[in-house]
């Protein structure tokens, strides 16, 4: 018999930090034509949930 798998975290995940250009990069970016909201995040790597 196997032993079942086990996943072992060893960090806890932290809120990602967004600095001044990295926001005004995004804003610009939705204020193109034709770009959404949810396009931006995901290019942006960012949950669109």
């Amino acid at each position: 018999m196997t032993m079942p798998r086990m996943e072992v975290i060893t960090s806890v995940e932290r809120r990602r930090r967004w600095s001044r250009e990295e926001k005004e990069r995004l804003i610009a970016a939705l204020l193109e034509p034709g770009v959404s909201v949810s396009e931006a995040a995901r290019t942006a790597g960012i949950h669109v949930s």
